[in-house]
């Protein structure tokens, strides 16, 4: 069996917060508001070995990202998400062996604080990913917890008397292996085992790790498999106790976090099904990953035709508002480095990538750019395939490009940064243009979202408001010339267009094929 989930004693802590999680589900919803957020709100997601190398070993480092800061800065971006810079025996670094150093490969302590100095001097914030679920099985945690009389043996989870070994885990894997004189806990892996949370010295640790790195000057932490803390099995998926207990922890989490600083953002990668079932996450952390978004986004482009995003929006937060402690930070993306890249969601469809990236960042939130989509990269699992080198120039071989994986799905000279900033009509400019219109129309930004009468089949329309503008987004999700008819006389100026064919006609607005059009 498990250990008992509720030890007696020393999980008091742990108890009530549950006790006050299960609770806050059952309270009435509050009014939404939009923290007002600096330039345009858009974090950038970066894979570090793959982004930028600055000592010719092939493997991007935190100094090959201060290299690249002028480029982000120039894009338009807020903050970046840097994937696990700690040590561990994987390329991808989800399996941790050191939670308080920076990986050799990547540089040193001294580096991340030149990274972050400089990114900050630019106005970009820094959150790392933080994996807290589980480590590597080469931590010198685990490696003494095989000692069944180490008092790292309770830090995981061992089976018992009785234990089903053949029990599947939430994710459809094996959830036991074998290891010492037993066998333990890993859902992902064998190579990665799971902390086990009943344990306070396993939080207690936790907490520590978080404080650490805020005070190196970390912004906040990209919360790895933040659902997998206590829904562990197959029979966990679903369950409202385990729901509860994952929501619990991480309210004692972010409280003790805050303490220290009150800034911290949290986000959590939550792959719910709905909005519904992610929104109970709100209760302890800033924002979760919409997934589901990201599906209907997709969906929407590639099929031209319309879901109605302001409603499909609204109903979505009236899930979120029933929990959230604080405002409302959706966090909505089109791909990261665990799916096909969004050009390859989209069958190579360049037409309908713009017009999924020109829906994901005319929305509220927190908008995530996953490095290498704004030039059109290409990969299709497995992993390492959807994580391969981002393309600087249209030499691989130069100085800063990575070279730790072959990059033969985006090969194409044409294909780098430094082919499309060369040209205007390039999807690198496209999307720096939307990023800055997020800069440039506050209520694209930090406003809220609504429904418009124009929205349907090809043509998805809604307006974004804040206390001081009143926008009208319109998108021809068509590659056919549109005529839109606008409800009265509200709206009476194109602002921002993305092609030129974009034009009022009375009481109409024409609109070429995959375009979008913001009206004041």
């Amino acid at each position: 069996m498990i250990p008992s989930p509720w030890k007696a004693g020393r999980n008091r802590g742990l108890t009530a917060a549950l006790a006050a999680a299960l609770s806050f589900l059952a309270m009435p919803a509050s009014a939404t508001t939009f923290p007002r957020q600096p330039g345009s709100g858009v974090y950038y997601e970066i894979f570090v070995r793959s982004f930028a190398d600055s000592n010719r070993d092939g493997i991007g480092d935190l100094n090959g990202i201060t290299a690249k800061l002028d480029y982000l800065k120039w894009l338009g971006v807020s903050g970046l998400w840097l994937t696990p810079i700690f040590p561990s025996p994987s390329y991808h670094g989800y399996d941790v062996t050191n939670y308080f150093a920076v990986n050799p490969q990547f540089g040193t302590l001294a580096d991340l604080h030149r990274l972050l100095r400089q990114a900050h001097a630019r106005g970009i914030k820094v959150l790392i990913d933080m994996v807290l679920n589980h480590t590597s099985d080469r931590n010198p945690w685990f490696q003494q917890a095989l000692d069944g009389k180490s008092p790292y043996h309770d830090w995981y989870t061992w089976a018992g008397k009785g234990t089903d070994l053949s029990a599947l885990s939430a994710l459809g894997t094996p959830a036991w292996h074998s290891g010492g004189d037993g066998y333990y806990l890993g859902d992902f892996s064998g190579d990665m085992p799971d902390l086990n949370y009943d344990n306070s010295a396993v939080r207690e640790q936790m907490i520590k790790i978080g404080r650490f790195w805020l005070a190196q000057g970390i912004d906040g932490f990209r919360l790895d498999a933040t659902t997998q803390i206590y829904i562990d099995f197959a029979s966990d998926v679903g369950s409202a106790h385990a729901v509860g207990k994952n929501i619990a922890w991480w309210q004692e989490y972010h409280s003790a976090l805050r303490a220290g600083n009150p800034t911290v953002f949290l986000l959590g990668e939550v792959p719910a099904r709905s909005e519904a079932e992610a929104a109970p996450y709100y209760a302890g952390l800033n924002s979760v990953f919409d997934f589901p978004l990201a599906k209907v986004l997709v969906a929407t482009a590639a099929s031209e035709t319309s879901p109605n995003l302001g409603d499909y929006l609204q109903r979505a937060w009236r899930s979120f508002r029933q929990d959230a402690r604080g405002p409302i930070v959706d966090s909505p993306f089109i791909g990261n480095h665990d799916r096909d890249r969004a050009l390859d969601q989209l069958h190579g469809e360049a037409s309908h990538l713009r017009m999924a990236a020109a829906m994901l960042l005319t929305l509220p939130g927190t908008p995530f750019v996953y490095y290498g989509e704004e030039i059109g990269m290409h990969g299709v699992k497995p992993d390492p395939a959807i994580r391969e080198p981002m393309r600087w120039d249209r030499n691989p071989h130069q100085a800063g490009e990575t070279w730790w994986e072959p990059a033969p799905d985006n090969a194409s000279p044409g294909l780098s940064v430094a082919a499309e900033r060369a040209d205007p009509k390039s999807l690198l400019y496209f999307y720096r243009r939307l990023i800055h219109w997020r800069i440039e129309l506050p209520a694209l930004r930090d406003g809220d979202i609504a429904t418009y009468a124009a929205d349907g089949g090809p043509i998805s329309a809604y307006t974004r408001a804040d206390h001081a503008q009143r926008l009208l987004v319109v998108h021809n999700l068509s590659g056919t010339t549109l005529r839109v008819r606008l409800a009265g006389a509200t709206f009476r100026a194109v602002v921002r267009r993305t092609r030129a064919g974009v034009r009022l006609v009375g009481r109409g607005l024409s609109m070429p094929g995959y375009s979008t059009a913001i009206l004041q």
